[in-house]
């Protein structure tokens, strides 16, 4: 059966908190750091257009029932003709190569490395300090039950199988401070903040991905779209209204 503890109030003081907000200011200070060593590379041109190009296809595509038949037909014929339209994408079109771009750009592979230096270094040093003065804390409790699957999870560090599932180990609030303070980094930094880590990575694995296939969905995604204009309705919906005033 497991076990129900009392939390000490100086573990409260001197580790919950301490740990809490240490996290916070690192990853404040890490976007900076982010910020100061940031290139200001100038953007390609190719895919700038290509960005813009699928932009204006998604609101054509998300504004088409609000002009008429033929209006948008001529727009969609503009966006997807197999011969000339800016979504179409030429038979035989090689995928830009990562490596090839790296090694053409020196300025984006030395970006990378101080992407990845910016969110490793302050990480391992992080834990290390929590791993040398916080390990075997009993942190905190999760005002809610959890089932044993969260037990590797809420408590690392910690191998008794008898304290309950709520408890959170020193170790595991880190992980969760980790990765559970983008919205407070929102509210702080704004929305546009360095300080993601799982969106860093999801950046750099999507690194050099195919800008075809983007314009290609976006054709297919145009092509069977399906014209209603909403005009009618609205004209019909307006004179039951007038109808319903003068009666």
């Amino acid at each position: 059966m497991a076990e129900d503890l009392v939390l000490d109030t100086a573990i409260r003081d001197w580790v919950l908190i301490p740990l809490s907000v240490v996290m916070v200011l690192i990853g404040i200070l890490r976007y900076f750091v982010s910020k100061l060593m940031r290139s200001s590379s100038t953007p390609d041109a190719k895919m700038v257009k290509e960005g813009q190009v699928v932009l204006r296809a998604r609101n054509l595509r998300v504004a088409a029932n609000f002009i008429p038949l033929k209006s948008f037909r001529v727009r969609k014929a503009y966006f997807t003709n197999e011969e000339d339209g800016l979504l179409h994408v030429p038979k035989g079109t090689a995928a830009p190569n990562p490596q090839a771009q790296m090694l053409s750009d020196p300025n984006m592979a030395m970006d990378m490395m101080k992407k990845n230096l910016s969110m490793i270094i302050p990480q391992t040093l992080t834990f290390a300090w929590v791993n040398f003065f916080f390990s075997g804390f009993v942190a905190a409790k999760i005002p809610f039950p959890l089932t044993q699957r969260f037990r590797s999870m809420l408590q690392n560090g910690i191998d008794l199988s008898t304290v309950d599932v709520s408890y959170v180990s020193s170790r595991s609030w880190y992980f969760l401070n980790l990765f559970g303070l983008r919205g407070l980094f929102s509210l702080i930094l704004g929305e546009e903040n360095a300080t993601d880590d799982t969106q860093k990575m999801m950046q750099m694995s999507g690194f050099g991905m195919d800008a075809t296939k983007t314009l290609g969905a976006e054709k297919d995604s145009l092509d069977i779209i399906q014209h209603d204009w909403v005009l009618p309705k609205f004209e019909k919906r307006a004179e039951r209204v007038l109808r319903k005033l003068v009666a």
